[in-house]
């Protein structure tokens, strides 16, 4: 922007530049930079697949497809983010494929948490007599006063169906995105009452958070109980790839969108900090993937199974000792 006469640089107005013009335009640092990030996502997918081989093998049906769908969240951001890195005119399809992956990675990581406990009879066996605190993030972290709910089959359905309604809706409203763009009708920059963005994404943040809320129940309530199958850092990196893929690229495009990153022709303002954004995600998912092959590359043992006798166990013991406690008063 000229400053003097305050005029945009009509260069920051165009389109994001063909993947042919960025080619000819790298310099020796930006060979470099592109290089690396490419061999990124490139180890993060071999690191997965390898994983995947592993886990095939090692791991029992059902549980080994629900761990591979959820170990893939980062491989497959990495690569969107490298494919739209490299073709910025795919940025929309890029980001929205990869939303609509860890859409399903949410639903998922619900599963494979009642999958490690033994599948739903197990799980109903071993917490049916508990109870689930429903006061967690991210919708009602503040409201503690809120019951406690049973543990029952129609719960667990509900907590199931919380998570699956993100993963259904989300793949939805991204092809509808897409077909609305094709025909002129959605653009992200369009925040106008008559635009489909303004009306399509804040619809998308809604199911988000109702989509988080049963995930974050079942962490909190399973959190000691599967705390030898490493539940916790399992979640953390979850959390981290929610953070960093949506919250982290909300940010990036605000600032964008309001001028905050300057345009750098070819790539307008907004391109550049889509550009950014893949960026630091191709980092920050190659990190990732190295971390859950720490943590789902392993043994998996199962739980010990509930004996269905513990409670009349419980109950003798507690007379036994009602009992010698009167002895000893007589």
């Amino acid at each position: 922007m000229n400053d003097s006469n305050n005029i945009f640089d009509p260069r920051c107005r165009q389109t994001p530049p063909l993947a042919i013009n960025i080619i000819n335009q790298l310099d020796i640092f930006g060979i470099i930079l592109y290089s690396v990030l490419t061999l990124m996502a490139a180890l993060s997918i071999l690191v997965y697949i390898e994983e995947c081989i592993y886990i095939y093998r090692k791991v029992s049906t059902p549980k080994k497809t629900t761990i591979n769908w959820v170990n893939g969240a980062a491989p497959v951001i990495a690569t969107m983010s490298c494919l739209g890195m490299w073709i910025p005119r795919a940025t929309m399809f890029t980001d929205m494929t990869s939303g609509s992956y860890f859409a399903i990675v949410v639903y998922k990581f619900l599963i494979m948490m009642v999958e490690e406990c033994g599948g739903d009879e197990e799980f109903l066996k071993r917490c049916g007599k508990n109870t689930l605190r429903i006061s967690t993030g991210p919708c009602c972290c503040c409201c503690p006063c809120l019951p406690r709910v049973a543990i029952t089959r129609r719960t667990l359905f509900l907590l199931k169906l919380g998570s699956f309604q993100f993963a259904l809706l989300k793949t939805v409203l991204s092809i509808l995105s897409i077909i609305l763009w094709t025909n002129g009708n959605f653009d992200v920059a369009d925040m106008a009452i008559t635009g489909a963005a303004i009306w399509i994404n804040p619809f998308i943040g809604i199911l988000t958070i109702i989509a988080l809320w049963p995930v974050a129940i079942m962490f909190m309530h399973l959190r000691l109980t599967l705390r030898s199958l490493r539940i916790i850092p399992k979640y953390a990196m979850y959390q981290l790839v929610l953070v960093l893929s949506q919250l982290q690229s909300a940010i990036i495009n605000i600032l964008a969108m309001n001028g905050t990153i300057a345009c750098a022709p070819p790539y307008s303002s907004q391109a550049r900090g889509y550009l950014m954004n893949q960026q630091l995600l191709i980092l920050e998912m190659f990190i990732i993937t190295l971390v859950n092959r720490l943590l789902y590359r392993r043994h998996y043992d199962p739980l010990p199974l509930v004996d269905p006798h513990e409670n009349d166990n419980d109950q003798n013991a507690k007379t036994i000792l009602q009992s010698e406690s009167g002895d000893n008063v007589l």
